[in-house]
């Protein structure tokens, strides 16, 4: 089987029965090549329906989860997104095709520039990796802070963290996993208003922690 095959059948056999139905997002999956950002020892499992191993103990998700995250989100050519969890780029990369703007954080050097590296030679450049803690939202020294028309978490968060519904601008999404093993939740919250909220729960899952999350307090009393 040829690469073009194996991407062509990773589309049609785990993304499609996971309810991923949109064109747009199916011929964006065509277009950026996911062999691209995937380290070269796990080349062979990109198309994989497998997290895959990154430096710094983090995983890429299932191209399912990527796909799903895109098409819920709907994001619009003029948006500014803001991604915590670089990994690899290749998400970033999904982004960028869609938005105007990618502000992806990443906690870990060797995935900064691994990001910057994989993304730069794919010839994607409006996107911004920055090194930092986004665990509990993002605030570059005043550099960019938001609001944002779109957040992706990468990774779980036990709670939600406040500062992200904050980030968000009237009308903005946030994709997040909420929740401990074994039990989390896919959500998208929309910002109605200044002080209103709307959550969709989309799908049960498990992934990784986002890196430097707080434990939530288990005081009894």
């Amino acid at each position: 089987m040829n690469i073009e095959q194996a991407r062509y059948k990773m589309i049609e056999q785990q993304i499609r029965p996971w309810d991923v139905l949109d064109q747009d997002v199916l011929e964006l999956l065509m277009v950026v090549k996911r062999e691209a950002f995937v380290p070269a020892a796990y080349n062979a499992l990109a198309f994989a329906d497998a997290e895959i191993p990154l430096p710094g103990g983090e995983n890429m998700l299932m191209p399912k989860f990527e796909a799903r995250i895109l098409q819920e989100l709907k994001i619009k050519k003029h948006e500014h997104v803001l991604e915590i969890g670089a990994g690899s780029g290749y998400m970033a990369a999904l982004l960028a095709y869609k938005a105007r703007q990618v502000t992806t954080v990443e906690i870990h050097p060797e995935l900064k520039a691994l990001a910057e590296k994989n993304l730069a030679d794919y010839g994607i450049f409006n996107v911004d990796v920055v090194l930092g803690d986004g665990a509990q939202g993002w605030n570059d020294s005043g550099k960019d802070t938001g609001p944002y028309d779109v957040i992706v978490v990468s990774g779980s968060l036990p709670l939600m963290q406040p500062a992200f519904l904050k980030q968000l601008k009237v009308g903005g999404r946030l994709f997040v996993v909420i929740g401990e093993a074994p039990a989390m939740t896919a959500q998208i919250i929309t910002r109605m208003s200044d002080v209103g909220y709307d959550t969709t729960k989309l799908f049960e899952t498990v992934i990784k922690p986002l890196h430097a999350v707080l434990e939530p307090s288990r005081f009894t009393f």
